[in-house]
Order: C-alpha cells, then structure tokens, then sequence
C-alpha cells in the first residue's frame, strides 16, 4: 500500500512540474524536467532486464505445474474453458472501449514521447506471424527479446516436462520455482525506485505535452474502470442468470466482500478465503467444486487485467504513434491471451506482463512505465474483476455439475 502510494506521488510530483515548466515556460524548470530524463530510461532498463525471465520462468511452473490437471476431469477442464472464454471477450473489449474513447484524448502526444518512439515496425502478415510463432533458436529469440516465440517454446518445453517423471520433473520444476521467486523478489526491489523512476518519465513527457499528458492519462483510467464495469454486466452477469440460473441480486450480492477485499489488497490469492466463504454461506456451492475453481481462478482468473491490458495496447499505441493493423491485433490479441493467464501476484504484475503484446505490436518498453504510473486505481478495478469472474465460474460449474447430477 505505501509503495503504490509512494508511486503515486511520483507520478502526481513529475505530472506537476512538467505541467508547470510547460505553463511557466521556465528555462530553469524546463532545463529541470528534462534532465532527469535518463532517470527515467534507467528505471525503463532495469523493468525490462526482468520481464523476459520473469515471464517465462512464471510460464514454466505454470504450465508444468498444470499438467495435472487432466487427472481432475471435468471440472478442471470447464474451469479453463470458461476462464479463457471470458479472457477472450475481455481484450476485445478493453480494446474497442478504449478505441471509442480516444477522441476524447489530446489530438496528438507522439512529439511528448519521442520522435524515435513514434516509428513503428514493418509486421508481418498472417502467415508470416503465425510461422514467426516456432523460434528457430530460443537463446537468440531471448537476446532479440523476441517474447511470444519465447513463450511458444516455454509452454512446449513446460509441457513435455509435465510428462517426465517425477524425479526429474521435481528437479526441473524446483529450478524454476527457485528462479520465479527470485525474480519476483528483484521485482520487489526494482519497484522500490519506482517513484524517482515514474517521477523522472512523467516530468520530461509533461513539459513538452503540457495539459493534454495529464487529459490522456484521465482518458485511459476512464475507459479502464467503464470498461471493466460494462464486462462484469454483459458478461459475467447474463451468464450467472441464465446459465446458472441465479438471481442477479444474490450473485452482486455475494460478492460485494471479496471484491472490496480484492479492491483494498490488490491480490487474487489474498480474497481465496473470502471468495470461499461466499461460495458457502452466499451461493451454497459444493465444496469440492468451490475450492478446485477459487483455487484455479485465484492463479488463473485474470479476465480483468486482460481487458486492462487491451485497453493499455491501444491506448500506448495511439500514444507513440504506432499503428494497429488488423494483423497486429490478432498479436495483440494472442499475446494478452496467453500471459493473462500467468500474471504474477505483485504490485505492477499486469503491467509487466503486458511486454510481449507490446513487443508484438511495436511499442516501446517506456509504455511499461507509463502504465505502471496510473496503475492504482486500474489494480483495483481489475483485480474485483478477476475475483467477480472467479465467482461467476465457481457458479456455473456448481450449477452445471448439480444439473449432471440430477440426470
């Protein structure tokens, strides 16, 4: 709580002395602003130098770790088709709200966040991207920071480590167990700086942008929290209704406490026994089916920081000038999809593993650190998000294995 809050700060103390070297005109706030800049390119450097062996390692156990999962039948494989059902829907969605929002942002900022930022990639075409999936060399993909051939191959690799026996499998999954929280932990120390490292981003983009940083970092929160709002009610509520066929009022109902948990603490993992108790005493939900899908969905729920990321796509694409074909959507698209499901439970998590679809796309590593700066208020939004689709599914499935039952 103290380091978001501390994050904030920076953010709101860049944002102000930028905007006050842009009004002013002040030679000597302007000479200010813009000289902590490589401040902000080293915090860039340090986020970046984490995010390929995080996400991978994070992948890894993951997926291996999953490869259990056929043992539990068919409710685990209801789970997963419904958490990446809804995954799907929710990038579309943040995608679209935060397109039709734009033209309520600042008309252009890509001269505020640099002329070399603006230039995009020449991307490749369906089949040329699809091909470009199966890394010929993974180290070189690594070193290139090519992530989604990455990914491919982790998942492959992860796979057949599943299968291996449990000797081996143990030692593999140890390793890599070992390196997640490793990284995690430098994680920790990285967003220690993060104030002076948001500080020195906002207050150089602000000095050159002036008022319409500030609007278009207003724009995006915006579209976040309606476009969070408006896929819990077309989504989650239509199909707690008529698929599981529960009043509207006792589904919001139940679910006011673990979203204000979620809301306050920013953690899945930590609403579990809240989430489990409304399963109970709120929804009377089996407890065998309860505790499998709040279990899966507290590592796997993350349809909220899916559309978070969407929206965060368009929105720093439009912000470095960087165009969006139909073909870089579909890598968009995918990207999020796939590392929706392994965002890592700490403070910044969805932004970090937003990289691989903005290395898709083209965009520079810096939009990282502009989304890390107003990501406060989209944690909260999105992480209620993920515990209320956590809900939803535990109710369907509850449902749907009674009505097997009865037959």
């Amino acid at each position: 709580m103290r380091l978001n809050i501390a994050i904030a700060a920076g953010l709101v103390a860049g944002l102000l002395l930028g905007l006050v070297a842009s009004i002013t005109g002040s030679p000597a706030l302007m000479a200010i602003s813009l000289g902590v800049e490589p401040l902000g390119d080293a915090f860039v450097d340090l986020l970046k130098m984490v995010v390929i062996p995080l996400v991978t390692s994070v992948i890894f156990v993951g997926v291996a770790t999953m490869g259990d999962l056929g043992k539990l039948g068919r409710l685990g494989s209801a789970t997963l088709v419904f958490f990446a059902a809804t995954t799907v829907i929710s990038v579309l969605l943040g995608m679209g709200i935060m397109k039709a929002l734009l033209p309520f942002a600042s008309e252009s900022l890509t001269g505020a966040v640099g002329a070399d930022a603006a230039q995009a990639p020449e991307l490749p075409g369906p089949l040329e991207f699809l091909l470009g999936l199966i890394p010929a060399n993974p180290f070189a993909a690594a070193a290139e920071g090519a992530l989604l051939p990455l990914i491919v191959f982790t998942i492959f690799l992860a796979a057949a480590t599943s299968v291996l026996p449990a000797e081996q499998k143990g030692v593999l999954l140890s390793l890599a167990t070992a390196l997640s929280a490793a990284l995690i932990k430098l994680v920790h120390w990285i967003l220690l700086v993060a104030p002076i490292g948001v500080f020195a981003l906002a207050a150089p983009v602000t000095a050159r942008a002036g008022w319409a940083m500030l609007q278009s970092l207003a724009i995006f929160v915006v579209a976040v929290l309606v476009g969070e709002i408006v896929f819990i009610a077309v989504v989650y509520v239509p199909v707690v209704k008529f698929v599981a066929r529960v009043p509207v009022r006792t589904f919001l109902r139940g679910c006011v406490t673990p979203q204000l948990i979620a809301a306050s603490t920013v953690s899945s993992p930590a609403t579990v026994p809240a989430m489990l108790e409304a399963a109970d005493e709120e929804f009377r939900c089996s407890s065998v089916v309860a505790g499998l899908v709040i279990s899966l969905g507290a590592g796997l729920g993350r349809a909220g920081s899916a559309l978070f990321q969407g929206a965060g796509i368009v929105f720093l694409a439009w912000l470095y000038g960087v165009p969006i074909p139909v073909t870089a959507i579909g890598a968009a698209l995918l990207a999020t999809f796939i590392v929706s499901f392994t965002v890592p439970s700490i403070p910044g998590g969805s932004v970090l593993s937003a990289a691989p679809a903005m290395d898709a796309v083209g965009i520079p590593g810096a939009g990282l650190a502009v989304l890390l700066g107003v990501d406060r208020i989209p944690d909260m939004a999105r992480t209620a998000t993920n515990v209320t689709g956590t809900l939803a599914a535990t109710l369907v499935i509850d449902r749907w294995e009674a009505r097997r039952g009865d037959t």
